[in-house]
C-alpha cells in the first residue's frame, strides 16, 4: 500500500448536488448498474434488471437479510422541548445506544407518544448515549420497543436526503427479503431487487443470507489524516448455516452489499464465529480474503464503505469508477444507481 492509500483526502470527491438521489428508481430494478471487470479492465453501463447476464457461473449470492426499524422518534423533555432521538443499536436486552439532537443530562426523561418514555442513562465521548425505555413505567427489553416505534417512529433515513420520510419510504428503504428487525440504516445494494427478479435470480444461483444489524456509524466519516487511525463502529452480525456451508466451500462469492462483505471477511478471520460483533475494516492494505465479486452502491466521500471499494480495486481505480459515474450522471449514495465489481 503506498502512502497515498493511507490519506483519507485520497478518498474525497466532488460530487453535483444534484446526482444525490433523493428518491429511489422507479422500478427499483430500472436503477442504472456499472459493471467493472477487474481481468479486463472495463466499464460496461447497463441497468439493475441487466444483472444476471454479468454474473459468472458457479457463484453464490450473499444477501443481508437485515430490517430497518423505525429508529427515529421524535418526543419532549419535561421542559417541553421538542427533541429528537435515533436508536443505534441495542448494547443487551436493556442498555440502547442512541443520539439525541441537542443536550441532555443523565437522568434525563423524554417523553413519546404510547405512554413511552426514554430515560438517559450515560453520556459517551463520541456523542452516542444509553437509555432505557419505559413504557406505562415497565422497563422494557429491546424486543419489546420495536412494536411500539413501528407505531409512532419514523423511517430514519440517511442524512443526506434532507427530507421528512413519507409513506412510500416505508417500503422503499426496506430489501423485499428484510426479515430480522434491528438495522437503522438499509444495506442499500439489496434496495434494487424486486421480489421477481430476486426470485428468479435465487432459482438461478445458489444463495444464502447473513444478518448484519446496519448501524449509523455506517454515515461516520473518516476525520483521521490517515485512514487506519479510524476507530471503525460495530455491529451484531449472525450467518446463516446454509451461508456458513457456502463460505467454507470453494465455491465463488458475489456479495450483496458492503453489508454482507464485511461480515463474511470478519468471519473468516475470526475463527468462522457465526454470531458476534463485527468492526472489521477493509481498505486496499485489508484486502477481501473470501468475497470474489462485489455489488454495490455509490457512496459518500471519504467514507469507510469507498474504502472498502478501494479493497477490490485499489484507491486510484475506485477514483476513476467513481468519476465516470459522475460524467454518466449516475444517481449517488442509499437510493442511487449501483456497481458490481467483477
Amino acid at each position: 500500500m503506498n502512502n497515498t492509500e493511507y490519506l483519507t483526502l485520497s478518498y474525497d470527491f466532488t460530487l453535483p448536488e444534484h446526482l444525490i438521489a433523493t428518491h429511489p428508481a422507479n422500478p427499483r430494478d430500472h436503477a442504472k448498474l456499472l459493471v467493472y471487470e477487474r481481468s479486463k479492465d472495463t466499464i460496461t453501463h447497463a441497468n439493475f434488471y441487466d444483472l444476471e447476464k454479468f454474473i459468472p457461473q458457479n457463484t453464490a449470492l450473499i444477501f443481508n437479510d437485515t430490517k430497518v426499524i423505525k429508529a427515529r422518534l421524535f418526543g419532549h423533555k419535561p421542559s417541553g422541548g421538542r427533541c429528537e432521538l435515533l436508536i443505534n443499536r441495542a448494547l443487551n436486552a436493556h442498555d440502547i445506544s442512541v443520539y439525541i439532537r441537542g443536550k441532555v443530562k443523565v437522568h434525563t426523561q423524554i417523553a413519546f407518544d404510547a405512554n413511552l418514555i426514554a430515560v438517559v442513562k450515560e453520556l459517551h465521548e463520541d456523542g452516542s448515549r444509553v437509555v432505557h425505555f419505559f413504557q406505562n413505567g415497565a422497563l422494557l427489553r429491546f424486543e419489546e420497543i420495536l412494536p411500539v416505534i413501528d407505531k409512532i417512529g419514523h423511517v430514519p433515513l440517511p442524512p443526506y436526503i434532507q427530507r421528512e420520510d413519507n409513506k412510500e419510504d416505508e417500503s422503499e428503504y426496506q430489501s423485499v427479503f428484510a426479515l430480522n428487525e434491528g438495522a437503522v440504516a438499509a444495506p442499500t445494494a439489496s434496495l434494487h431487487f424486486t421480489p421477481e427478479q430476486h426470485a428468479r435470480i435465487c432459482k438461478t444461483f445458489p444463495h444464502a443470507y447473513i444478518t448484519l444489524h446496519v448501524g449509523s456509524g455506517t454515515f461516520k466519516p473518516v476525520e483521521a489524516e490517515i485512514i487506519t487511525e479510524h476507530p471503525m463502529h460495530s455491529e451484531y452480525y449472525d450467518i446463516s448455516d446454509e451461508a456458513k456451508k457456502l463460505l467454507d466451500s470453494e465455491q465463488a462469492i458475489l456479495s450483496v452489499g458492503t453489508t454482507s462483505t464485511r461480515t463474511i471477511e470478519f468471519y473468516v478471520r475470526h475463527e468462522k464465529k457465526q454470531k458476534g460483533e463485527a468492526n472489521l475494516f477493509l481498505h486496499p492494505n485489508n484486502k477481501p480474503q473470501r468475497v470474489n465479486h462485489l455489488l454495490t452502491n455509490f457512496h459518500l466521500p471519504k467514507s469507510t464503505l469507498l474504502m472498502l471499494v478501494a479493497s477490490f480495486v485499489g484507491v486510484k481505480k475506485a477514483q476513476e469508477l467513481y468519476a465516470e459515474a459522475i460524467q454518466k450522471e449516475y444517481r449517488f449514495y442509499s437510493y442511487g444507481d449501483a456497481m458490481l465489481i467483477l
